[in-house]
């Protein structure tokens, strides 16, 4: 696949000769930081452009540049991208300055100009997830999102619910909060962590379905393994059975290349500081039409049609410069390029559990084939606890990662990012490998 080279221009605004009349257009605008021009990366990429992914991947002076573009601390590898995806000089530079002007206007920004900058940006998110504006709202991350829609739908007693083990523990716990508050019942599957094909987890899921099963709940990828599930062939199956199907995609959006409604979910949640490395505190949340109605809202707002998907959103008074910054992360994303973006964080997943598959006392539990995973992996060794591995590899190695220890899952979770160095990979490989005797 080639990739397709994203450009933004600045234009020349000169403020003194402005009356205010034009200044109150233009600031409006430029609040939002839509006019960002990320010039040395421009340059970065261009010469690139034509080249096929698989080609650019395993361009390392190529990934250097980019690497460039991030203000990274040296005293250690970070290998724990998942939780927060720290954002490029640009986007940062781009956030503070929104933050500076938000609280120049102050409320005249937040009554005047907040609505219109707010709808023009999730105009732009929804172009990226491919979906209508009437489908799709800002929200703060994944958790909001999804359990919003888990405390929302209106629950009856001997209701079902379907989710898995391998679950991220905030929407288990409100399903749990929910079990007990209304009298639904969950239950839990446990996905395999090598499958031997899309049937075996489509099958699973549709074995814990009953007529009673009001949703379902699964991973687009699950958190603790990086294994990306069959989504699209589990909707299709639960919509034959009449029920819905709740996706979270907190490490998919801006990971994988995909728009939203491919994926048939009826709902789907994303933290957007994650894969698009938007500042920390924003998300989205995506709901069908034709569901929107049968969620209540988080916190009261007016009354409004019940399709109108602005009737979820309301959260009261936030910091707008982080939804700002979202134009700015989507810039980003876009000149970089989806499908190399992808392609490059599955080429250093591949890289270093290749060099530790075959090793008898290592134990890797993310699927080996290239369909089922991307930049995360989780790797364990036999007799060490995870905790201790972390610690090791932290104090005697320099290397951050983060241990798991449930869900059948024992081991580091490992994430790179696009600036993640081979030569890091190897010093985490070898390190491993050291540990494993």
């Amino acid at each position: 696949m080639s990739r397709t080279i994203y450009y933004v221009n600045v234009p020349f605004i000169n403020f003194k000769a402005m009356n205010k009349r034009d200044f109150l257009k233009t600031s409006s605008v430029l609040t939002a930081g839509s006019l960002l021009q990320f010039s040395a990366i421009n340059k970065i990429i261009a010469q690139s452009a034509g080249l096929p992914d698989d080609q650019v991947v395993q361009q390392e002076p190529y990934w250097q540049a980019i690497r460039n573009q991030y203000n990274l601390k040296e005293e250690y590898i970070n290998l724990e991208n998942g939780y927060y995806n720290i954002m490029p000089k640009d986007i940062m530079e781009q956030y503070q300055e929104h933050i500076r002007k938000v609280n120049k206007l102050g409320a005249y920004y937040m009554r005047i100009m907040q609505q219109e900058n707010k709808q023009r940006i999730n105009k732009k998110l929804a172009d990226l997830a491919g979906c209508s504006t009437d489908e799709l709202i800002i929200t703060r991350n994944t958790t909001e999102s999804l359990d919003m829609i888990i405390s929302g739908l209106n629950w009856k007693k001997g209701d079902e619910a379907v989710w898995a083990e391998q679950d991220y523990g905030a929407m288990k716990n409100m399903f749990k909060q929910v079990s007990k508050r209304y009298g639904m019942k969950n239950v839990v599957v446990s996905v395999p962590q090598h499958p031997k094909s899309d049937e075996e987890i489509v099958s699973l899921y549709e074995k814990a379905i009953t007529p009673k099963t009001k949703l379902l709940m699964v991973c687009h990828m699950i958190n603790i393994t990086g294994h990306v599930l069959p989504v699209k062939k589990i909707c299709d199956m639960a919509h034959e059975k009449g029920v819905m199907v709740m996706v979270d995609g907190a490490h998919t959006f801006a990971h994988l290349d995909f728009k939203i409604p491919d994926l048939g979910a009826d709902f789907y949640g994303a933290s957007l500081h994650k894969w698009l490395s938007a500042p920390l505190g924003c998300g989205l949340l995506y709901v069908k039409k034709e569901h929107i109605k049968k969620v209540w809202p988080l916190f009261a707002e007016d009354d409004r049609p019940e399709n109108d998907i602005s009737r979820l959103n309301h959260t009261g008074t936030h910091p707008v410069a982080t939804d700002l910054a979202i134009e700015n992360a989507i810039d980003f994303y876009n000149m970089l390029g989806h499908s190399v973006k992808e392609a490059r964080l599955r080429y250093l997943q591949q890289y270093w559990t290749k060099q530790l598959r075959d090793i008898p006392q290592i134990d890797i539990a993310t699927p080996k084939e290239p369909q089922r995973a991307c930049a995360i992996a989780n790797v364990g060794i036999k007799g060490m606890k995870p905790k201790d591995m972390a610690d090791t590899l932290f104090k005697k190695y320099g290397i951050y990662t983060v241990a798991i220890d449930n869900a059948g899952v024992h081991g580091c979770r490992i994430t790179p990012n696009v600036f993640t160095s081979l030569r890091e990979l190897d010093t985490f490989a070898a390190a491993v490998m050291d540990m494993a005797g």
